[in-house]
């Protein structure tokens, strides 16, 4: 397939030169001689590159404007700059912005071809590589063995098959998104488009077209978000972000199964599921008025909370493996064995960032891993993980317990151990007392004897030891 190309210039002798040069190495051009046709082309054109003029006479929008707003549409796309002599400056600090190269008026055609040719290239390079960690991440089974886990993917198995809308909650990195993935997977609209919407990132002004779509004189100028979607689910994240104007709009949407474009006079029948996600305090914001109640009510015919990774240290283990097995693929390469130390300060440690920040953890590590064989022990772990393993994981106290008579010492490190184990397995008495080689009952009156406050759950069989 051949790559789009737009080329943007206020000379018309400039763009058809350019254009010219570029459909004889066999790509397809668009010509555009200010901001508002170049984003117009950009926004209903599947575009791989663009060749950008910093000065634009007669447009509304220079340069460095119009490559912000390519970038805000997708980062992903090459934007290369052309300048006068008397812009290279503005040129080369357009690269901060985000543009790919820059090439200095009056330019030589091979110059040009060179520059484009690599552009495209690290395009289709950084695509391939995004589409492979979607395939990779992007899909995958729900991993753990919690109870916890367990009743979400029973709740997520009832309600899939279904058109009710679902209200999804849970810290960031949780698996929101992923959730979603699995009840659109699951259920009828399968075969039908996914689409995300990252409401933090609306605006009142953009949020129509983007959305609903825009007409002009009549004729669609840009197909919105709803209406490519028409069959499919729409997971709305961050909705308590989405703009008060526009969560009128969506309730009517909802009520009525139809919208109009922006500047539109007809309405356009929608058949969407709708799946709404927060990682915040639903009651916080409805009383601040952030989120409308009524579409609130809407949304919420379905909850569903995602637990944290500190609730479900159980399934710490199987993620590991899981992630160290795809990277393992990714790289074709021998899976990096993990120690014993390790494997306890993983599971000890609380993950504020949840399943994402064990994800990037262990990227990181077979990074670090790089032979094959290697073992990973505790000290090749990030700083803020081992910092924050308890004292009795790193045990480094000869100088205070040398002061301690035999008893207090052993009482010092039995409780200090066994609070870090019970820590390790997310307060799990079951599963602590098989680790440390006692009987539940046994385990449970030791935690009263020393004090230890069990700040979590118990498993049913705990109760009965009770």
């Amino acid at each position: 397939m051949s790559s789009n190309i737009l080329i943007v210039d206020d000379e018309k002798d400039i763009r058809m030169l350019v254009s010219g040069v570029l459909e004889d190495e066999g790509y397809v051009t668009f010509e555009a001689g200010n901001s508002d046709i170049a984003l117009s082309i950009f926004k209903k054109e599947r575009i791989d590159l663009v060749v950008l003029d910093i000065w634009l006479e007669g447009s509304s929008l220079d340069g460095i404007s119009i490559l912000k707003k390519i970038k805000e549409e997708n980062p992903f796309v090459p934007v290369i700059m052309m300048s006068g002599h008397g812009t290279i400056s503005t040129a080369v600090s357009s690269i901060k912005v985000g543009a790919y190269d820059f090439i200095e008026k009056p330019f030589k055609s091979d110059r040009l071809v060179l520059v484009v040719k690599r552009a495209i290239e690290a395009y289709k390079l950084k695509k391939e590589n995004e589409d492979l960690r979607q395939l990779m991440f992007g899909e995958d089974e729900l991993i753990g063995t919690s109870l916890l886990m367990q009743n979400l993917r029973q709740m997520i198995e009832k309600v899939s098959p279904t058109s009710s809308r679902v209200f999804i909650t849970g810290a960031p990195g949780s698996g929101k998104e992923l959730v979603a993935k699995q009840i659109h997977l699951k259920s009828t609209r399968r075969e039908g488009p996914f689409a995300i919407v990252n409401c933090a990132a609306l605006t009142e002004e953009r949020a129509d077209a983007e959305l609903f779509g825009e007409e002009e004189g009549g004729e669609v100028i840009h197909t919105g978000i709803f209406e490519k979607t028409d069959g499919g689910t729409v997971l709305l994240d961050e909705i308590v972000d989405m703009p008060i104007g526009v969560q009128s709009k969506l309730i009517r949407l909802m009520q009525e199964m139809s919208f109009e474009r922006f500047h539109g006079s007809q309405k356009v029948k929608s058949n969407i599921r709708f799946i709404a996600s927060t990682t915040k305090d639903i009651g916080i914001e409805l009383k601040n008025g952030k989120l409308r109640e009524d579409l609130y009510y809407r949304l919420n015919v379905v909850p569903l909370r995602v637990p944290s990774l500190r609730e479900r240290k159980e399934d710490i283990v199987p993620l590991i493996e899981y992630f160290m097995n795809k990277f393992s693929e990714l790289k074709s390469s021998k899976m990096p064995v993990f120690s014993e130390d390790a494997i306890a300060v993983l599971q000890a440690y609380d993950w504020p960032g949840n399943v994402r920040q064990l994800r990037n953890v262990l990227e990181w590590l077979t990074i670090i891993a790089s032979d094959s064989d290697q073992k990973i022990h505790e000290d090749m772990l990030p700083s803020e993980i081992k910092l924050k393993s308890p004292d009795s994981l790193r045990w480094d106290r000869s100088t205070s317990i040398m002061s301690l008579p035999l008893r207090e010492a052993r009482d010092v490190f039995e409780k200090e151990y066994i609070e870090a184990q019970m820590k390790r397995f997310g307060d799990n008495i079951s599963k602590t007392a098989k680790f440390v080689g006692m009987e539940r009952s046994a385990l449970y009156r030791k935690l009263k004897s020393l004090g230890i406050e069990v700040k979590r759950r118990f498993s049913e069989e705990d109760r009965d030891e009770i």
